[in-house]
C-alpha cells in the first residue's frame, strides 16, 4: 500500500461510511449474525455495536493497519471476541468450513478480484452459512446507471479502487451464493449514483 491508501484513505473511508444515517443499515445488515463470523472489509470497527448477542467471535480481515487502528476501541468495548485475522479478502487464512457467517458492509465495490473474494467466503462458510451484506453498486434506473459508467473512473481513482458499476446481485449469484433476502434503495440525502444500496442474505446454492 502506498501513503495515501495506508493513511489517508481509511479517514475518508470512516467519514464517507460511518455517518450515523447509516446506522439502521448497519444494524439491518448485522441482524442474524450467529456463531463465528468471518468480516471482510472490517475498516475502523463501525460494524461492532451492532453484533447481535448470538455471536461468539469475529475474524476480521482489514488490510490498513491505520484503519485498523482507528477500530482499537470499539473494538476494545465490544462484547464479542474480535481478532484481525487476515488482510487480504482474495485469500482468507482459514480452513474450509470454518465460520457459520459472513459480513460485508460497502467492500464488495473495492476487492479487484471481487469473484475470488466471494468464492473464499463460500469456502469458509460452512453448510447453511449465511452472507449477510450491505453494498453500493448498480443502480436500478438507466439514467443512473449512465452517470455511473462515467463516474467511474474518477471514483476508482479517488477512493482506493471504489466501484459505482458492479452489480451486486450478479456477483453474488455469479459466484454460487443464492439471495435470501434483498433490499434495493436510494440511501437518503446521498447523490444516486452513490447511493444506490443492496441490502441482504445469501447462502451458498
Amino acid at each position: 500500500m502506498g501513503i495515501y491508501e495506508e493513511r489517508v484513505l481509511p479517514h475518508i473511508i470512516d467519514k464517507t461510511c460511518g455517518s450515523a444515517m447509516l446506522d439502521p443499515v448497519r444494524e439491518k445488515a448485522c441482524a442474524g449474525l450467529r456463531g463465528r463470523v468471518v468480516e471482510i472489509g472490517f475498516g475502523s470497527g463501525r460494524n461492532v455495536p451492532f453484533y447481535p448477542a448470538a455471536v461468539t467471535s469475529v475474524s476480521a480481515v482489514e488490510p490498513a493497519d491505520r484503519g485498523w487502528a482507528m477500530a482499537a476501541g470499539r473494538v476494545a468495548r465490544s462484547t464479542v471476541p474480535v481478532e484481525r485475522s487476515g488482510l487480504d479478502g482474495q485469500s482468507l487464512p482459514f480452513a474450509d468450513n470454518s465460520f457459520d457467517s459472513a459480513l460485508t458492509t460497502w467492500t464488495l465495490c473495492t476487492i479487484p478480484d471481487v469473484q475470488a473474494a466471494l468464492a473464499e467466503l463460500r469456502r469458509v462458510l460452512a453448510p447453511g452459512g449465511t452472507l449477510h451484506f450491505a453494498e453500493h453498486g448498480l443502480a436500478p434506473d438507466p439514467g443512473v446507471q449512465k452517470w455511473q459508467q462515467r463516474l467511474n473512473p474518477v471514483q476508482n481513482t479517488l477512493f482506493g479502487g471504489c466501484n459505482l458499476n458492479r452489480d451486486v446481485r450478479i456477483m453474488l449469484e455469479d459466484a454460487g451464493f443464492e439471495i435470501r433476502e434483498l433490499d434495493r434503495f436510494y440511501e437518503k440525502f446521498a447523490p444516486k449514483f452513490l447511493g444506490a444500496q443492496s441490502l441482504g442474505t445469501a447462502v451458498s446454492a
